[in-house]
């Protein structure tokens, strides 16, 4: 059966996706993926005489930009599902998501509603994003436009600019930022190892840590430009012992995507987890083999950009004072930083009592 995952690898400018792109279809051609490269768009146009400067407005250079996109990404798939090799790796120089850092939040859902799509689908449809940090924030001596006729940003717009491309991202399940704390390469094999954890190819399984923190400042989140709100339900259906089987529903405004997946602890902090994408359809028929003894959480999820950390806080409609913080981790040592207005009461990884599992069976 052909496994087939679409990632996107973005960025401020001069972050080094263009080597990036090289460097991750010669590491997983190597772990026997067929690797395909969706060229970034807004380069094809500009350099093509396609730009907000020479269109009539920057509403219909955006509308050719994200249209051509969605349709070169719709191609690729349908190549792929073509192909003999069982596992392929679609690599996106770019998504959907970017443009909405080029025009106001009504715009872009102009935009969007135009070509019969909206955010959430827009943002879910990838999945997984690694967010390369502008040159320009801890590398300012490789900022340059030598490699790209297409950049004009000064090294204060692209730091500006970076920020808005990960706050677009922001609210995507499996975002990843890579900084520039090491050298090149070392930002290069970083991103490889990132990519490699999310295939699964490192080791099977995730690893999380959770902590209980006192009721968060809703509105400084709300207001964080690096936080998105994301509405869960979360139903768990009858399963076979030692294993965890639930169906979400995430999304925001009325759009959702819907999820089911499978969970195996290995131990307090590892759990082997498989994830299907469903239809609408087919989640309100699995809603039919709901647990009897467990009722469906329903969550506020704010997914926080911080210090290239991405933490997610699960605000609960029986809790007043106390939330849940999760993030997840490459390194079981890994130190964690959190923001000054995040009160941690205690780490509860591996406590079974604040499990979603067990919360479910909580009287409300």
């Amino acid at each position: 059966m052909q496994n087939i995952k679409k990632i996107v690898i973005t960025g401020g400018p001069c972050a080094g996706k263009s080597t990036a792109m090289s460097w991750i279809r010669n590491a997983f051609a190597q772990r026997g993926y067929a690797v395909l490269i969706v060229p970034e768009t807004a380069t094809e146009l500009i350099t093509g005489g396609v730009a907000p400067w020479t269109c009539g407005t920057n509403i219909d250079y955006q509308l050719c930009q994200v249209e051509l996109q969605m349709t070169k990404e719709r191609l690729f798939l349908q190549a792929a599902e073509t192909m003999k090799e069982e596992k392929i790796l679609i690599v996106c120089d770019r998504g959907v998501m970017d443009n909405k850092a080029y025009m106001e939040a009504e715009e872009f859902g102009r935009v969007l509603s135009a070509l019969g799509a909206n955010e959430v689908r827009s943002r879910d449809s990838y999945d997984a994003v690694f967010h390369l940090v502008t040159a320009a924030n801890g590398a300012e001596s490789f900022y340059s436009s030598a490699n790209n006729s297409a950049r004009y940003e000064t090294v204060e717009q692209a730091v500006a600019l970076d920020d808005r491309l990960l706050a677009c991202w922001t609210g995507h399940k499996h975002l990843r930022v890579i900084d520039n704390s090491t050298d090149f390469e070392g930002k290069m094999r970083r991103l490889e190892t990132e990519i490699a954890e999310f295939l699964g190819e490192n080791h099977p399984y995730e690893m999380e840590r959770k902590f209980l923190i006192a009721y968060p400042d809703i509105e400084w989140l709300e207001h964080n430009p690096l936080c998105r709100r994301v509405e869960i339900e979360q139903v768990y259906l009858q399963s076979a012992k030692g294993e965890e089987l639930r169906i979400r529903r995430r999304g925001e405004g009325g759009n959702y995507i819907y999820y089911e997946t499978r969970k195996r602890s290995i131990d307090g902090m590892k759990r082997i987890s498989t994830e299907t994408r469903l239809t609408e359809e087919e989640y309100r028929r699995l809603l039919k083999s709901a647990d009897p003894a467990r009722h469906p959480i329903t969550k506020n999820r704010y997914c926080l950009n911080y210090d290239t950390q991405y933490f997610e806080i699960d605000v609960y409609p029986f809790w007043q004072d106390r939330a849940i913080l999760e993030i997840e981790v490459a390194d079981e040592a890994a130190e964690i930083h959190f923001p000054d207005q995040i009160r941690v009461l205690e780490e509860v990884t591996g406590d079974p009592s604040y499990k979603n599992a067990a919360l479910a069976k909580m009287e409300v």
